[in-house]
């Protein structure tokens, strides 16, 4: 009945092949890009098994039988979203608890304690739980789930499954969720699975060009990037929601300021701000609140870099500025994106495959447009040797644009790129890092009384630390 809502008619490739093998009971090794239903191909015959063992005639005690592990907490929470609304009609026989979702231990034991039937959360917090004694799992644990498993890897959590395993029962059903099958992931599938079969259906890296179309604008300096991108979004050329991806936190913020001096609201989406402010994010990106987010998509525990400097009474977890379990470019379900922007040329082809993946989900046509400097050819060619078409041609076709027409808006371009110094760009994170931890912490209980006060709260609000200049936000007819 849940599928029947949820529109879902035919089962996608890996839903087909994982599904079938789960209910009877296998361990299973299954690669499958994002976007292809991975979550409903563990989803349904987790709770499958769980509606089963609930049904059989001897009473059974509640006891906490699956266990999903995700990289981010962003994942955690799409993750749970999912399993609820699959369990929308035997919510009363199975429940999901979210071990994403709080800072705090100690308000997540009263949910631990009810033993919910599945425990989704990172491996550092559910460890944290166990070695807590406020999670029990070595003689209840049935199904064992590790999704997105190269991330976990690559996000650190190497050690901590090693020692999660050591408090789980010496049988259980396992399901290993990957996007590539590294070395790493081959490892983990030795300490993890039991004879296991391995899922991995045919299909391509990224959909076709029939459904993904995919560009490459060479670009000669910084300037003409900030000016085809302020081109595309004030002319309307580009229409609907879209992805901006750079290479730091710091050109995070600076695109962020250099399009507010044009009037247009973005998100700034970053492992400095508060796990809560960053879902809140994605959720009124998803019910079309506002248009762009710009994103870095650092793969987990970088170098930090230099941080602004903090107030003394933050908690040691949070002074230690980045989230290490932030993830934006993989897993997260951007909902209708209709194009993906790579400000900066990615540096691996995987980054770009899992950016670009956020577009042409489902069935879905989508857009990736990506601006290459002279000096980001380096990285680029890889990108277009690994999705080059049988004949060899490449996918990312030149995106067909006269210069010379936009040259006209370059006076105000270069304007407003000088009004945006390392000194604002430096005030503009601060800024919003207290905001956002000011909202967190007092919004809180407010909104747990009020939920329908929560989509006044927005995240695309003007930081200005930048001098506006009003007349950049209007394009006369002249130009």
């Amino acid at each position: 009945q849940a599928v029947a809502e949820l529109g879902w008619a035919t089962p996608t490739a890996i839903q087909a092949e994982a599904i079938p093998l789960a209910l009877e009971g296998r361990d299973i090794l299954a690669r499958a890009r994002t976007g292809s239903g991975k979550t409903g191909a563990y989803g349904l015959p987790l709770l499958q098994h769980l509606l089963r063992v609930k049904a059989a005639p001897s009473a059974v005690a509640q006891a906490v039988r699956v266990l999903v592990l995700v990289p981010s907490k962003e994942l955690g929470q799409q993750v749970v979203h999912s399993l609820r609304q699959l369990a929308a009609f035997c919510a009363r026989d199975l429940r999901v608890a979210d071990l994403c979702a709080q800072t705090d231990l100690a308000a997540q034991r009263p949910v631990l304690m009810e033993k919910p039937d599945v425990v989704v959360g990172t491996p550092g917090r559910v460890l944290a739980h166990l070695s807590a004694h406020s999670l029990s799992l070595r003689h209840s644990l049935e199904l064992l789930v590790l999704d997105e498993a190269d991330l976990l890897l690559s996000f650190g959590f190497g050690e901590d499954i090693k020692a999660l395993l050591c408090h789980l029962p010496k049988i259980y059903q396992a399901l290993l969720m990957s996007a590539t099958f590294s070395p790493d992931v081959e490892a983990l599938r030795e300490l993890v699975l039991h004879n296991p079969v391995t899922v991995r259906p045919p299909e391509p890296q990224l959909p076709g060009s029939s459904q993904l179309q995919q560009f490459v604008v060479r670009c000669s300096t910084e300037e003409d990037k900030f000016l085809l991108l302020c081109a595309l979004l004030k002319l309307r050329l580009l229409r609907g929601r879209a992805l901006l991806f750079v290479g730091t936190l710091a050109r995070c913020y600076r695109l962020k300021l250099f399009l507010e001096q044009f009037g247009i609201p973005a998100c700034a989406l970053n492992s400095e701000l508060p796990a809560r402010s960053r879902c809140h994010v994605i959720t009124q990106f998803n019910r079309g609140i506002y248009d762009y987010i710009v994103a870095t998509d650092e793969e987990a525990p970088a170098v930090p870099t230099e941080q602004p400097p903090r107030k003394k009474r933050r908690s040691a977890a949070q002074s230690k500025g980045k989230d290490p379990e932030y993830g934006v470019a993989r897993g997260i379900d951007f909902q209708n994106v209709a194009a993906v922007i790579n400000f900066d040329v990615p540096t691996t082809v995987e980054s770009y495959i899992h950016r670009v993946g956020r577009t042409a989900r489902a069935d879905n046509p989508g857009t990736a447009l990506t601006f290459a400097l002279p000096e980001e050819q380096d990285s680029l060619v890889p990108i277009e040797d690994a999705l080059a078409k049988e004949n060899g041609e490449s996918m990312l076709q030149p995106y067909k644009f006269s210069t010379e027409e936009i040259e006209s808006l370059r006076y105000r371009c270069r304007d407003a790129m000088r009004s945006v110094t390392k000194q604002a760009v430096k005030e503009a994170r601060l800024r919003e890092i207290k905001d956002e931890l000011l909202n967190s912490e007092k919004l809180k209980a407010y909104f747990e009384d009020n939920p329908r006060d929560l989509h006044v709260l927005r995240h695309d609000k003007p930081l200005h630390p930048a001098i506006v200049k009003p007349h950049l936000r209007n394009v006369p007819e002249y130009l």
